[in-house]
């Protein structure tokens, strides 16, 4: 993953997030560009994926954000070289989940059916937006599984780190894939539409409108919660 400035750029830094604690980072355009490595022990950043925060960024830190499931502070860590400090803003999943605290069993085991994928993604204004997306196999194709998104949940992040269920992203276009997800300006390139997400992946090639009360439908939990009898069923 790379911030977005050009390579010529001193403050474009590309990172390298490896399985368990360790993220390298280095600066290219600097004269003797060097690899630094640091180690979060806290068990979240192990399996959540870490972006760039041009937000949050302080004059000689590198900032990012991880999914984190509980409440505790917002950790901040430096680097082995002093001169380099870093933070890592973490998304409060907690708060953000309080009026779903009364969910029965069987609505959590309906989501656990899904795999579940996340998604940080900051707009060039500064929101950051966090989306979930459910999918499940619906194929076998020669040997290999084939999924099939079955729905999408955005979230905006308050000042606080929180997530806050939303169907209006303003004016911005979201892309998702394999790599790093980003937002443009809608009105950037002709064609482009507000409050939308392009999802390009190795099984599908889909769009959506988050505004779209068809799509809302399917994102809001409580709504899903009130089909489960017809899946049960």
């Amino acid at each position: 993953m790379s911030s977005s400035s050009p390579e010529d750029d001193e403050d474009c830094v590309v990172a390298v997030k490896f399985l368990g604690p360790q993220l390298s980072f280095c600066r290219p355009a600097e004269s003797k560009p060097e690899w630094t490595s640091v180690k979060l022990e806290n068990p979240c950043f192990h399996s959540s994926r870490v972006m760039f925060s041009k937000k949050d960024k302080q004059e000689g830190a590198l900032c990012g954000q991880m999914v984190q499931e509980d409440n505790r502070d917002d950790q901040k860590w430096r680097s082995h070289n002093e001169k380099e400090s870093s933070k890592v803003v973490q998304v409060r999943r907690g708060g953000g989940r309080k009026r779903y605290a009364s969910e029965r069993a069987a609505e959590r085991d309906f989501l656990d059916s899904f795999c579940k994928s996340e998604h940080l993604v900051e707009s060039p204004t500064g929101e950051t937006f966090l989306v979930e997306q459910y999918k499940k196999k619906r194929i076998v194709k020669e040997g290999v599984a084939r999924m099939r998104r079955e729905f999408l949940i955005v979230y905006k992040l308050d000042n606080g780190g929180t997530p806050v269920y939303t169907q209006d992203m303003g004016d911005v276009t979201m892309f998702l894939s394999k790599s790093e997800p980003f937002c443009v300006p809608s009105t950037s390139f002709p064609g482009l539409r507000r409050n939308y997400i392009h999802i390009l992946d190795v099984d599908e090639i889909v769009g959506y409108d988050v505004g779209d009360i068809s799509i809302a439908a399917a994102s809001a939990l409580h709504l899903i919660v009130d089909n489960m009898s017809n899946v049960q069923q």
